[in-house]
């Protein structure tokens, strides 16, 4: 972990990342064998379910005999695919294999795409760090909670993570349309991340926001032209229906949080005064294409009103760009494994608001920690000058 400030940062550096590895080692030995076969196709089920529901004429968004169905302490209800109509049309794939055979060579191809995506951030931001670094980086991401519940319920937060790190990474070099359009296909699957283009283009980054708001209505239009406007229709009206969901505990975002805190109405006020804030500051510092990315992945998961820890993949790149002691806390809560918070469904409020919302205060600080990194940056000379050629 580069820290600014010396040899004293340096060695606490390398402590942390020490630590950090057998954090993530200790979650890996704890998570591999949830992924075992079991026969259970879980969230997998559902998505093949939609699919076939498309392909039958019946809802994609109803209840089908592969609809995963939960029952945990305080939820007992089904899973079905909650994912844009895009969504759809994209797991017509899984139908191509038996659904235990297929829901393994998902996991398997998802594991793939995590490490390509992982390997691109090393590849990037590695140059300049020790054997020891890259290693205790890659460990981290490796075991991270989102990781092993994404393979466990096979998920499909892989392609759009690795679609997140591509886009990063472009925009980073400065390619801007290309960054762009695999910003808007992310975004095209979890519609939350278009936050990242609107502020790119509030603080001045057209290039990329509009190529990504071409990509993200384009892939979105396919479905209206095979389905029509209907799907998109009982998609918005599963998604208002859905508020229960909020207060389970591996939700991450403030809804989720304060949801559970008993302030749940409070929570789309809450949510919009995040977003102005944030596109008050784009527009008004204009920070550079990755402050703003900073901040609009990290807002499009705070001001969501469901965003799982899978969601948390999506800020690796910032973590692994960043590398620094003071993330620590946040990155340590992050490999907390799904199956320790699921443990506290039934634990009493407090103890739900405090341990079991241990992504929620991940986000929160991190969050804390990006902003007042900006607030130094903008007050250095460095940033004066840069806001002042604005």
């Amino acid at each position: 972990m580069k820290e600014r400030g010396g040899a004293a940062a340096g060695s606490w550096s390398g402590a942390a990342s020490a630590v950090l590895a057998v954090l993530a080692l200790l979650a890996i030995h704890r998570e591999l064998p949830r992924i075992a076969p079991s026969g259970v196709l879980w969230d997998y089920g559902s998505f093949l379910a939609s699919a076939r529901a498309g392909l039958e004429g019946l809802d994609p968004y109803g209840v089908h005999p592969l609809t995963m169905h939960v029952s945990l302490p305080g939820f007992d209800g089904w899973n079905p695919n909650l994912n844009p109509p895009i969504s759809v049309l994209l797991f017509r794939a899984f139908d191509l294999f038996e659904p235990a055979t297929g829901m393994r060579l998902w996991q398997a191809v998802s594991l793939v795409l995590w490490a390509a995506a992982v390997m691109s951030l090393l590849l990037q931001y590695g140059r300049d760090r020790s054997r020891a670094e890259i290693a205790a980086t890659a460990l981290w991401c490796f075991g991270l909670a989102g990781v092993w519940d994404t393979l466990f319920l096979g998920q499909i937060y892989m392609p759009v993570a690795l679609a997140v790190v591509g886009g990063w990474l472009l925009l980073e070099r400065g390619s801007g349309v290309a960054a762009g359009l695999l910003i808007g296909a992310a975004a095209a699957i979890k519609p939350n991340l278009l936050v990242w283009p609107v502020l790119l283009f509030l603080a001045g980054h057209r290039r990329a926001a509009l190529s990504a708001g071409l990509s993200f209505a384009a892939l979105s239009a396919l479905p209206l032209l095979v389905f029509g406007s209907g799907l998109y229709v009982r998609w918005f009206e599963l998604l208002a229906g859905d508020g229960a969901r909020a207060a389970f505990l591996t939700n991450a975002s403030l809804s989720g949080l304060l949801s559970r805190a008993g302030a749940g109405a409070a929570a789309p006020a809450v949510s919009a005064i995040l977003l102005a804030a944030g596109a008050l500051h784009a527009f008004r510092h204009r920070p550079d294409a990755m402050r703003t990315s900073e901040i609009g992945l990290l807002l499009s998961l705070l001001a969501s009103p469901l965003a799982w820890v899978h969601y948390t993949l999506f800020l690796v790149p910032i973590f692994v760009r960043r590398w620094s002691a003071s993330d620590f806390v946040p990155a340590a809560l992050l490999l907390v494994p799904v199956p320790f918070v699921i443990g506290l469904l039934d634990a009493p409020p407090l103890l739900g608001l405090g341990f079991g919302s241990v992504y929620n205060w991940a986000l929160l600080l991190f969050g804390v920690l990006i902003l007042a990194d900006a607030r130094r940056y903008r007050e250095s000379p460095q940033g004066r000058a840069a806001e002042a050629a604005q």
